[in-house]
């Protein structure tokens, strides 16, 4: 190597040194603190405005049960649950999973089980269903994330829908096409047999979930993350091991979505094959996309608008329910491009 090469490459060496340390500083610069607000959907939100919703947040959650059928309030806290996990991995890590389902699923015919044959309380049967869901996610999310763009959305899929072949053919296990059938609500001798009860007792579950969601994303960790999802090669030029940031991300997605599919299995007392179709995973999809992409609180809005709106039309006699949402999905893409939360925030924001 010449002299002019050995001086532009220990030039190039030094610039892209500083780059990463200037990145470095600014990053440490804007992370949160007690004072500084945090990013949230590529805004910066006022502390007080965030103070403000999670206070608001707190009493329409406490209030849900008493406005609406209390099994229609837990689907919604289960929903959103599944949704947020969704919204980590499609807004903040770029990547678009259409078998989320295998792990809703294996959690909640993991959390009947133990209730059933073991009688666990359950809140340990569905911490337990989320750590199966973390199980099945390793070997997963090991090779999943390897792949970008559709290639990672179709290996999810894949996977998937093995797990729901699996647990169809399981049937000394899982029952079959028939399911798990009277799974119990155990809580050291309550009687949670009412469902308004039984809301009260998921909600710090629900709450727990959420706020690890938040925390992770409002993180140096979740920082990372962003910047991943915006430009991986020069993350990984920075020094960061991006395959083990993605894995991370996918295993913390599938716990949140471990604890909404077990709380939907004691819900409901009940758990089918339903769980680990590919629809659940899609209608998930269209919940973060109505709510908005990269948001947290756009997927708890979709979960909520869908869930009442297929209530709604069931109650009503209407059977073609996948066609009313079907046609506001697509409404909502053409019309609101950043979701319904998302417009809304972009919209003060201007104002």
């Amino acid at each position: 190597m010449s002299g002019v090469e050995q001086t532009t490459a220990a030039a190039g060496s030094v610039a892209v040194e500083d780059q990463a340390a200037g990145v470095r500083a600014q990053a440490r610069a804007t992370a949160p603190s007690g004072d500084t607000p945090a990013p949230v959907g590529g805004t910066i939100v006022p502390r007080w405005l965030r103070w403000t919703l999670a206070g608001a947040a707190a009493l329409v959650a406490l209030w849900l049960p008493n406005g609406l059928y209390p099994t229609v309030a837990v689907d919604i806290a289960c929903w959103a649950l599944f949704a947020v996990a969704v919204d980590l991995l499609l807004g903040y890590t770029g990547l678009m999973s259409f078998g989320h389902a295998a792990f809703w699923g294996t959690a909640a015919y993991a959390t009947g089980l133990a209730a059933i044959h073991w009688g666990l309380p359950f809140p340990l049967a569905v911490l337990l269903g989320a750590l199966a869901a973390v199980v099945l996610a390793v070997p997963v999310g090991y090779l999943a994330v390897k792949r970008v763009g559709i290639y990672f959305a179709m290996v999810t899929l894949a996977f998937a829908q093995m797990v729901y072949y699996i647990a169809n053919q399981w049937r000394s296990v899982t029952q079959g096409e028939n399911g798990l059938q009277r799974v119990p609500r155990e809580l050291f001798g309550l009687d949670l047999s009412d469902e308004y009860y039984f809301y009260y007792a998921a909600l710090p579950i629900v709450a727990g979930g959420l706020f690890l969601v938040w925390r992770t994303v409002h993180s140096p960790f979740g920082r990372v993350l962003v910047a991943i999802r915006d430009n991986p090669a020069r993350a990984r030029a920075l020094g960061y091991p991006v395959h083990r940031y993605k894995l991370a991300a996918f295993l913390l997605s599938a716990f949140t979505a471990g604890l909404g599919g077990g709380l939907f299995a004691i819900g409901h007392r009940f758990v089918s094959l339903d769980v680990l179709h590919w629809t659940t995973s899609g209608k998930a999809v269209i919940i973060v996309v109505l709510g908005g992409i990269g948001t947290l609180w756009g997927p708890v809005v979709g979960a909520a608008g869908v869930t009442r709106l297929e209530d709604w039309l069931s109650f009503a006699g209407f059977e073609q329910i996948g066609l009313v949402t079907g046609a506001i999905f697509v409404l909502t893409v053409l019309i609101f491009r950043r979701g319904l939360w998302g417009t809304l925030t972009h919209w003060l924001r201007r104002r």
